[in-house]
């Protein structure tokens, strides 16, 4: 225990690994990558660096001098300048040539761009996981009828594996959206502090060319293959909304699942898994609360409401530059992909654990399913010889006075007896039977999960085929 505030994003939800992305650690490292990138293209287009500086950047990438980097950055009321500071007393050949031409924007945003490149390959393979796990799911339980639901009233039928496709359309769309971001993003590249380039074409005594290239070959360098086209000091912050609304779009999707699933577990037709000594309530012994559920959904609002907050940023920035963007970015960057991460994680544990209520479903169905089934009893009845307005007219009695049983009584749907009693409908016990059959009111739902899965799912399975099969550890 501490008593100091803990960010629960950290401590209870986010998995290790993405809290280590965003990590000051690997932000420092990425820092000196840049340096090192920065300082090996100079040396490649002519300026007077030499092999040895290079190799002696290079030697202390991984070790930094934390404690000379935070004395620095004291005194200075700099953390770009504190982490040259320390470097250079870590390489002091090298001292000369760290950071040349560069201003903090440099390391600043070409290593934000990095690391959230590095937390959308993540986001995307935990989107891939759950998808895979929807999958089998779906696939299980796409012939078992189940009621449909508009308004959250009964509605036609559907079967649990169709509804389980709604979800996974959703969680498709927010996978399209990650893949382009991470095949779109442009590191902020070698710009300069207005991002005219100015510093580096005194560099290079006037040379455009060798400006260009110098930008082209520290972005190769650093796995790119693009930079940005134009900026200020700093790239435009569009970019942070455009990938946070990405991240906005999964949260969105985890709440309309989760959502559903709270319903259903109140219905007890569909329950997320529950440990054998998991406690629902501390009062009520006997409860099974969504839990799982409920945090997923709470930690959804997080990430969709966080948008707001870099449209703010994007909105408010000033001319080439403005610093009332970075503390805030260094709180709703990380904590936006935190909390995705988190939710993902509980969302894939939850998919692989679905408890299924077969018999409740059932029961479910045959309360309404009566009703639904009018329509067609008076068309068999017509076959029959009867007379359709009379049958209509009967119809519309019986279940009156059936739909009065169930709700003022407290009673069973009784509406299927009424109608094999009544002579009118000249239907056996029979054929009551086969015109209620759910499997017939759930439509082409079956033959749409296979469609969907083969058509849409599994190609992307394919491409990600070594990502399948992570291991989620929730902390609660």
């Amino acid at each position: 225990m501490t008593d100091q505030y803990e960010n629960p994003l950290i401590t209870r939800y986010t998995s290790r690994k993405m809290a280590s992305v965003f990590s000051s650690d690997e932000k420092f490292k990425m820092w000196r990558t840049l340096w090192i990138a920065l300082a090996e293209s100079e040396k490649e287009l002519g300026i007077n660096i030499s092999e040895e500086q290079i190799e002696e950047l290079k030697s202390y990438r991984e070790q930094i001098n934390y404690e000379d980097a935070q004395k620095r950055e004291k005194e200075v009321r700099h953390d770009v300048m504190a982490h040259v500071y320390a470097y250079g007393l870590q390489c002091p050949k090298a001292k000369p040539i760290i950071h040349l031409g560069a201003t903090s924007a440099f390391v600043g945003d070409n290593t934000d761009i990095i690391i959230m490149k590095k937390a959308c390959v993540m986001i995307r393979s935990k989107l891939v996981n759950l998808l895979h796990g929807l999958s089998l799911f779906a696939e299980k339980y796409k012939d078992l009828p189940t009621l449909g639901f508009t308004h959250f009233q009964p509605a036609q039928l559907t079967t649990v594996g169709k509804r389980a496709t709604l979800w996974m359309m959703d969680f498709l769309l927010d996978y399209e959206e990650i893949e382009s971001i991470i095949n779109g993003l442009m590191l902020r590249g070698v710009k300069g502090t207005t991002g005219t380039q100015a510093s580096f074409l005194n560099l290079f005594e006037g040379d455009h060319n060798k400006v260009k290239m110098l930008d082209q070959l520290v972005v190769k360098k650093l796995g790119f293959e693009k930079s940005i086209p134009v900026s200020g000091q700093t790239y435009t912050r569009k970019i942070d909304y455009k990938i946070l609304s990405a991240l906005s779009g999964i949260g969105q999707s985890v709440h309309k699942m989760t959502n559903d699933i709270r319903l259903l577990q109140h219905l007890k037709e569909v329950e997320e898994p529950f440990e054998k000594n998991q406690i629902g309530s501390s009062a009520m012994a006997y409860k099974r609360n969504p839990m799982r559920s409920e945090r997923a959904a709470s930690l959804a609002r997080y990430v969709i409401s966080a948008t707001t907050n870099t449209a703010m940023t994007s909105a408010t920035q000033w001319f080439e530059r403005t610093l009332d963007d970075s503390a805030n970015r260094r709180i709703v960057i990380p904590e936006s992909f935190m909390a995705a991460d988190a939710i993902l994680d509980i969302c894939i544990n939850i998919s692989s654990g679905f408890v299924v209520h077969e018999k409740v479903i059932g029961q479910h169905i045959m309360n309404e399913l009566p009703f639904m089934a009018t329509e067609n009893i008076i068309m068999e009845s017509v076959k029959k010889g009867g007379d359709r307005q009379e049958l209509h007219e009967k119809i519309r009695v019986h279940s009156m006075e059936a739909s009065k049983r169930v709700k003022d009584q407290g009673l069973d749907n009784d509406l299927l007896t009424r109608i094999l009693k009544d002579s009118t409908f000249n239907l056996s016990e029979k054929d009551i039977a086969s015109l209620t059959l759910p499997e017939r009111f759930t439509g082409r739902a079956s033959e749409q999960v296979e469609e969907f899965i083969i058509e849409h799912i599994k190609p992307i399975f394919e491409k990600h085929k070594d990502e399948i099969g992570i291991e989620i550890d929730l902390n609660v």
